[in-house]
């Protein structure tokens, strides 16, 4: 199980990363592993805001379905379409082509207070 350490995260085990003010937002390889093979992941609209915490999707393995929390505030300004195909890419890959949103962030301090990858880590012990 990876935690990079660039990216922060959530108690609902999602990952953020930040660039320019733009969070792309996937699971974590703890939560992937846990809920299994993945088959089908529900996307958002293009454009809509969320808000911290907010549920944002659902992604729906072979053995469970699970909500997806936002760890932050924003305008989804780009989705990956390639889940629509392929929703194994979470499985495969989380950190890379597994992400699942990317927002345009509306308050920094929300990024700034979720848990580094060494919190994490003690989190899911």
């Amino acid at each position: 199980m990876s935690t990079p350490k660039e990216l922060r995260y959530t108690k609902e085990h999602e990952w953020v990363s930040i660039d320019n003010n733009i969070a792309t937002i996937g699971i974590t390889d703890h939560a992937q592993g846990q809920l299994g093979d993945i088959v089908f992941v529900e996307l958002p609209d293009l454009e809509s805001s969320i808000n911290q915490d907010d549920v944002f999707g659902v992604v729906e393995a072979v053995k469970t379905v699970a909500d997806l929390f936002a760890p932050v505030s924003g305008k989804i300004i780009e989705i990956n379409s390639d889940l629509e195909e392929s929703p194994d890419l979470i499985n495969s890959d989380p950190y890379e082509s597994g992400w699942i949103i990317k927002t345009a962030v509306d308050n920094l301090d929300e990024y700034n207070n979720l848990m580094s990858n060494l919190d994490y880590e003690d989190f899911i012990k």
